[in-house]
């Protein structure tokens, strides 16, 4: 299955719009190995097994793993997500944005090393640095496009002032990936759940593309503005899809050995608030 299959059927299975991040801090682990950045896998590996009828998706943050030498680990996780969660994609946040043959290296770190589903990339060196990531059939690539961070608005909110109609530098990018980008409908875009009035700016135009949504939980986006912004249907069917991200608050829902069963509790509570929000 293409990684938009895959989306499309998590989203029917688990009755779920949630991506459960996994961005592991040992010096946020519960106390049994607070600290200790050889468990990073085993962390992560009971969040998996918690949550995995919970999601949509899941979505490891490389940098979390790569700073603590983590990497063979990283490996292992996603090789027990495919077994333990195999309906339910992975998303490598990884941010990457380099152009040639050091994109394509990048393509191949994510999608044949580490196993991803997608990717999230920079698009700002332009389409010579996307390319690479569309010629592995079925996976899938977002664009940073209107990011949850403040600092976003230093680029992605100012305006082109030498394109017809001025559009902000996200709506462009918006453009690009519905349009002529898109080669193989491989393409998606990263939008914050901080600016619910952005993210429907980004859906009237993307009307079709998956949106991947940071910034619920910990961050403060509201779930359900985020969902009537963003998320789309027609006779029942998604035509928009969203997944709408929440790590933190996932991940250290508590300190204690039943951290796992507290970040459960926690993913149902976010996926069923998300469900509501769809009417």
């Amino acid at each position: 299955m293409t990684f938009l299959d895959m989306l499309r059927h998590a989203e029917r299975q688990n009755r779920s719009l949630l991506c459960v991040g996994l961005d592991p801090d040992p010096a946020k682990f519960p106390d049994r190995f607070k600290g200790d950045a050889s468990r990073i896998y085993d962390f992560c590996a009971a969040i998996v097994e918690a949550t995995a009828d919970t999601a949509i998706a899941f979505k490891p943050q490389i940098a979390y793993f790569a700073a603590h030498r983590a990497e063979e680990q990283l490996e292992r996780l996603m090789a027990h997500m495919r077994a333990v969660a195999p309906q339910v994609p992975v998303i490598l946040d990884a941010k990457r944005g380099d152009i040639g043959s050091t994109a394509e290296q990048y393509a191949i770190e994510a999608f044949e090393r580490y196993g991803a589903d997608a990717v999230t990339l920079s698009p700002f060196m332009g389409f010579d640095s996307v390319q690479p990531y569309l010629k592995h059939h079925g996976k899938g690539a977002f664009l940073l496009c209107r990011t949850s961070n403040p600092g976003g608005d230093d680029l992605q909110n100012q305006h082109l002032a030498f394109t017809e109609g001025t559009p902000r530098v996200y709506e462009h990018i918006a453009r690009l990936a519905q349009g002529p980008w898109n080669l193989n409908g491989q393409l998606g875009l990263v939008v914050g759940a901080t600016y619910p009035d952005e993210i429907e700016r980004v859906r009237e135009i993307a009307p079709t593309l998956p949106l991947l949504i940071p910034g619920v939980g910990a961050q403060g986006g509201d779930a359900v503005a985020t969902v009537r912004a963003g998320w789309r249907q027609k006779d029942g069917q998604t035509t928009g899809p969203i997944i709408v991200n929440s790590s933190r608050a996932i991940l250290y829902a508590s300190g204690g050995d039943d951290f796992a069963e507290a970040a459960r509790r926690e993913a149902l509570r976010t996926r069923d608030l998300l469900e509501a929000a769809k009417g």
